[in-house]
């Protein structure tokens, strides 16, 4: 089977799984690459302007606002989605385009249907930030896909078990415009990836199953060592804290696009475990004292989540909590806390200021946020909820 077959079948099960047509989605090497090339073709036919997104994100979700000319600007976030809050957002006619991020694989139709309001009044596109749940789109009340451009990600840690790639759909609406034009013929004139990206692939997991193991001041400098010399990929490059991007952007080699195919088969059953355990979670964290959940986790139907997010009293509480769960054998990890996660090393880069009044709602999140892992399955979820229950009744941290 050649790379054009490769491709279409991971086009034809995205299509499949999200109800459009396998001609809307263009795949690319990592969907920051997707939304770098988005958000150049923007700023070149609509000149400079701000994009409005998050600071409970990564910051690889704004490098792309900033490598490609473009300024970030952050928005209030809404403690019940964990997204931004359409009634507290602030547009313009400099606003080129509003993120809509499903964090943790939360999709909120309510509250996108809100923000695409925002963006029309305002001429900015709408572009749905689904790195969290791959082939699910945020939709109006008639079913029709509320974004202009909606970004997939296939990489480590998120919903497929694969460790590269990533999707860029583009609405029809969008498409037939000179803009859409402009967006795909980039999109797919993006080189492919070839021998090397696959040597990356192959060894990937090797080498961070080996970093992972040696004393960090060992690790820390070969990580760089290797990254610098292009034969290691990290989940986040040091560049890439400073407001950069690490490669230019690719389309996915053969070997991407044959893992991507195989975890996409898998994505329903890989769904249906995640909704058991989220299940679980809600059932037995309402009865532990001192946990909340956003009101979206708690909401109908159960949603497919990459990670459960949950809040307690302070940071204090959420780190004693972390390491607890992690002692237990369960990878509960604090994303995003701090903000632009994990920390950048460039601040002026970001334009990011904590204590600006839009950002106080996602900082008090952020001081308390803890999140658990959805893949284990009911029993494991159990066992969590049990540490916490314990740590719930211990006094003081």
């Amino acid at each position: 089977m050649g790379i054009e077959a490769d491709d279409a079948r991971v086009r034809e099960a995205l299509a499949a799984h999200s109800g459009t047509e396998a001609g809307q989605w263009h795949l690319v090497s990592k969907a920051r690459h997707g939304m770098q090339v988005l958000f150049e073709t923007l700023r070149s036919a609509r000149g400079e302007g701000e994009v409005l997104t998050q600071g409970l994100t990564c910051c690889t979700a704004v490098d792309p606002i900033i490598a490609a000319g473009l300024v970030p600007a952050y928005g209030a976030v809404s403690p019940r989605s964990l997204a931004l809050d359409p009634e507290a957002l602030t547009a313009s006619d400099r606003t080129r385009a509003i993120v809509l991020q499903h964090t943790f694989g939360l999709v909120d139709d309510a509250g996108a249907a809100g923000l695409r309001a925002r963006a029309d009044r305002v001429g900015a596109l709408l572009v749905e930030d689904s790195a969290h749940c791959v082939g699910r789109l945020a939709r109006d009340a008639g079913g029709r896909p509320l974004a202009d451009v909606s970004v997939h990600s296939f990489g480590i840690e998120k919903i497929l078990p694969t460790r590269f790639g990533g999707a860029v759909w583009i609405a029809p609406g969008l498409a037939d415009t000179p803009l859409g034009t402009r967006l795909v013929s980039a999109l797919d004139g993006l080189p492919q990836a070839g021998h090397r990206a696959d040597l990356l692939v192959r060894g990937y997991r090797t080498e961070l199953r080996v970093l992972t193991h040696l004393p960090a001041p060992v690790a820390r400098p070969l990580r760089r060592m290797l990254t610098d010399a292009g034969l290691f990929e990290p989940a986040v490059a040091d560049v890439e804290r400073r407001g950069g991007v690490s490669r230019r952007p690719m389309r996915p080699s053969a070997l991407v696009l044959r893992q991507v195919a195989a975890g996409l088969a898998g994505l329903d059953a890989n769904e249906r475990l995640r909704r058991r355990t989220v299940t679980v979670y809600r059932r037995e964290l309402g009865r532990v004292p001192g946990v909340e959940l956003p009101e979206l986790v708690r909401e109908d139907p159960v949603q497919p989540l990459l990670r459960l997010p949950l809040l307690v009293a302070d940071t204090a509480r959420a780190r004693r909590l972390i390491a607890e769960l992690r002692d237990a054998g369960l990878y509960a990890t604090d994303w995003y806390r701090p903000a632009l996660y994990p920390g950048v090393t460039d601040p002026t880069a970001y334009r990011y200021d904590p204590a600006a009044p839009q950002n106080r709602p996602g900082e008090r999140i952020i001081a308390r946020i803890l999140n658990l892992p959805t893949d284990v399955g009911p029993n494991r979820a159990r066992a969590a909820v049990e540490v916490i229950a314990r740590s719930a009744a211990t006094p003081g941290d």
